[in-house]
C-alpha cells in the first residue's frame, strides 16, 4: 500500500467527494476542476453505488453532458472518448475488487486511487494511433498492444 504525504491528499472527507460528483451531475464542474483525479472519483462513486451498465452509462452520459455544458463538442475530434472511459471505468473497478478494498474509507481509496493511477496508463495498452482514432473515440476498442489485466 503506497504511503501518502499529507499534500498528497486531494480529499479530506467524503463531503469534497460529494460535492465533486453533485457538480459533475449538475453539470457545474468547473473546466480546470474536471481533471484525472476527478475523472477516477466520479467513476469510483457510480462503480460503488449501481452496478457495471448502470455506471457506465451515467458516467457516459454525464462527461458528455458536461463536456456540453464547457462548449466541448463531443464529437470524433474532441469531447467524450468510450474507449478511455471505459479503460478507466475496468481500472477502477478491478481497483475495488482488491481484497485489500473492502472496508475502506471512500476518502481513502480515492486518495489512492488519484495518487496511483497514472494519467498516460491507457499507453501502455494502446498505440498512440488507436487509442486517438475517431473509431475508439466513438466506440470500445481492445488494446492492441497488450491485454487488459490489471
Amino acid at each position: 500500500m503506497p504511503v501518502f504525504i499529507a499534500e498528497a491528499a486531494r480529499y479530506r472527507a467524503v463531503g469534497e467527494i460529494l460535492k465533486v460528483v453533485r457538480a459533475f451531475e449538475a453539470r457545474t464542474l468547473p473546466r480546470d476542476r474536471w481533471d484525472h483525479a476527478a475523472h477516477l472519483t466520479v467513476a469510483l462513486w457510480y462503480l460503488l453505488q449501481y452496478e457495471w451498465a448502470g455506471a457506465v452509462a451515467r458516467v457516459r452520459r454525464g462527461i458528455m453532458r458536461l463536456n456540453e455544458a464547457h462548449g466541448l463538442a463531443n464529437s470524433d475530434r474532441s469531447g467524450y472518448h468510450e474507449t478511455l472511459t471505459i479503460f478507466w471505468l475496468r481500472y477502477v473497478g478491478a481497483y475495488l475488487a482488491g481484497e485489500r478494498n473492502e472496508g475502506r474509507s471512500l476518502v481513502s481509496l480515492a486518495n489512492e486511487l488519484a495518487a496511483a493511477a497514472p494519467r498516460d496508463l491507457p499507453l501502455e495498452f494502446y498505440s498512440r494511433g488507436l487509442l486517438f482514432s475517431p473509431e475508439a473515440r466513438a466506440r470500445w476498442a481492445e488494446p492492441d498492444l497488450k491485454p487488459l489485466e490489471f
